[in-house]
């Protein structure tokens, strides 16, 4: 799926990330707040995401973060300029109590 306008783009980022079988999450555009900033100049978006997903478990920060960049594949070097990633197991928000903003 390739979007063609910016309100494409947050749907495009949700369903690839499908692939990691979230039971949870959300993304925010941050966009807006960077107006001016060169990243945006060159037309890709700022996110921030929060995924819980049990493909997570086990894993690293680096490798969960590999995972999403390669899901999201060829829109990291297109539509997405910046992408702040929380990326959890399940079972850490129960075992540490981590709230998730």
């Amino acid at each position: 799926m390739t979007p063609t306008s910016n309100q494409d783009i947050p749907a495009a980022i949700e369903l690839r990330l499908g692939a990691l079988a979230p039971e949870r999450l959300e993304l925010l555009d941050e966009s807006g707040l960077h107006v001016g900033h060169a990243g945006a100049q060159g037309g890709g978006g700022h996110y921030r995401l929060t995924i819980v997903s049990p493909q997570f478990t086990g894993k690293t920060t680096l490798a969960r973060h590999r995972m999403v960049y390669d899901a999201l594949g060829p829109m990291m070097q297109q539509q997405i300029h910046a992408l702040a990633i929380m990326a959890v197991a399940p079972h850490e928000l129960n075992s540490t109590r981590k709230e998730i903003p």
